[in-house]
């Protein structure tokens, strides 16, 4: 065998050694770098035990410690179980899934439906059946439009017309979440969340009409300007022209007048009386007229 080939084959099998333990080396470091890293810096957080609904009351037996890597903490979460002891859930949290902060209301802020209530806002309830509650799909976390049906004072017949727009439904009936099935929830009471302003007009609407909850799509944010209906309109017929006030009439033009004297005709003079005589006979008196 050639001398020449048997020296460029060592030095080739000498150098792919030395390659190969380097790039082994270099593999070596970087793997075993941030395992260490990664088992050294972990962080305590507070995880739900079980699944905690709205309005649920945290209590120890909910919530649970867990380790999580320090570049994994989600922002706003807990690192003890003191700190969401007592404070009630505003929104759904699943097993196992961490509390933050937004999904937590304050301690001792109420029970129930009251946390979930924004600062500035009103919860009002309104009795509906299963007309005017669409058949029971009006469901917590849906959007209504609020119609009133009545008779305003002056008007003839009933007027139906949108009072309210975008309404949020915060509980139907007791439930304040809605069912995982999405089944409807025979309710005799809807509770709505709207501003006061908006709570005097839905009372009043209560009290003073008959109201009708329309549903609309969670993402339709539009306001529409709607006119209302009257009675009259479901019949073809125009309503009554209110009676348009009468025109001022136009000054006359100013004329000159001159005053005229008409002499007024005199009666004429009445004849004088004739001469007369009294003759007086025995009992008799007598009458006569000289010049007959």
């Amino acid at each position: 065998m050639d001398r020449r080939f048997l020296t460029v084959l060592g030095v080739s099998l000498v150098f792919a050694l030395v390659v190969s333990s380097i790039f082994y080396q270099i593999t070596a470091r970087a793997g075993s770098g941030p395992r260490k890293a990664e088992a050294s810096e972990q962080k305590d957080i507070v995880i739900a035990a079980r699944p905690l609904g709205v309005g649920v009351t945290v209590k120890p037996g909910d919530v649970k410690l867990a380790k999580i890597a320090v570049e994994s903490y989600p922002k706003g979460a807990f690192g003890k179980v003191e700190e969401v002891i007592d404070r009630p859930v505003v929104s759904n949290i699943l097993m196992d899934e961490p509390l933050q902060e937004g999904r937590l209301a304050v301690r001792g802020s109420g029970l129930g439906l009251a946390p979930i209530i924004p600062v500035g806002m009103r919860a009002v309830s309104v009795r509906v059946n299963d007309v005017a509650g669409v058949a029971g799909f009006v469901l917590p976390g849906m959007r209504v439009d609020v119609l009133v049906t009545g008779r305003p004072p002056s008007t003839e017949g009933s007027v139906t017309s949108t009072c309210l727009q975008n309404i949020l439904v915060l509980s139907a009936g007791q439930t304040i979440q809605p069912d995982a099935r999405g089944q409807a929830i025979q309710a005799p009471t809807v509770t709505l969340l709207a501003t006061p302003e908006q709570a005097e007009t839905l009372t009043l609407a209560n009290a003073e009409g008959h109201i009708q909850l329309v549903l609309r799509n969670g993402s339709d944010q539009t306001i529409e300007k709607t006119p209302g209906r009257h009675v009259a309109d479901l019949y073809g017929r125009s309503r009554k022209a209110e009676a348009a006030p009468a025109a001022p009439r136009a000054p006359r033009p100013r004329t000159a007048t001159v005053a005229v004297a008409i002499p007024t005709p005199r009666a004429p003079a009445p004849p004088p009386p004739p001469d007369q005589v009294v003759v007086i006979r025995g009992n008799q008196r007598v009458v006569e007229i000289v010049g007959k």
